[in-house]
């Protein structure tokens, strides 16, 4: 009979904690405006802002380089499991982003384009966020 009490308390702790551990797991959107960091990438590409949207069940994407004011929108556009990909098309080249989602406020990644790789970090651009508000 103590077995069975015994054997009953622990499956009900374990339940709670299963339990508790996926009420815990917040799932994070990449949806917002992202200021990017590039430091390798070629002169006047170095930083910017990535806007991440999503309308009409679908994300979108729009990049602007630092010092100019053209908006570049994002092709083929794919969100989910923690990661962000798209392509944009920037002086002649086709260059892919790959991003990853570490938390609500930060992204790392790369863009690949023709003459190698770039490293990518985002961060959320949370002034824009209190302008929409």
């Amino acid at each position: 009979m103590k077995s069975r009490l015994f054997v009953l308390i622990i499956l009900t702790l374990l339940s709670f904690m299963t339990v508790n551990g996926q009420i815990g797991t917040k799932k994070t959107t990449p949806v917002g405006t992202w200021k990017f960091d590039a430091p390798y990438a070629p002169e006047g590409f170095t930083t910017g802002t990535i806007i991440v949207g999503f309308t009409e069940k679908k994300y979108n994407t729009t990049m602007a380089f630092t010092g100019n004011d053209y908006k570049i929108p994002g092709d083929n556009v794919k969100a989910g499991n923690d990661s962000v990909l798209f392509s944009v098309y920037v002086e002649g080249q086709d260059v892919k982003v790959q991003l990853k989602i570490e938390d609500d406020s930060k992204m790392t990644g790369k863009a690949v384009y023709s003459e190698g790789e770039v490293p990518l970090t985002l961060t959320r651009d949370n002034a824009a966020k209190e302008i929409k508000k």
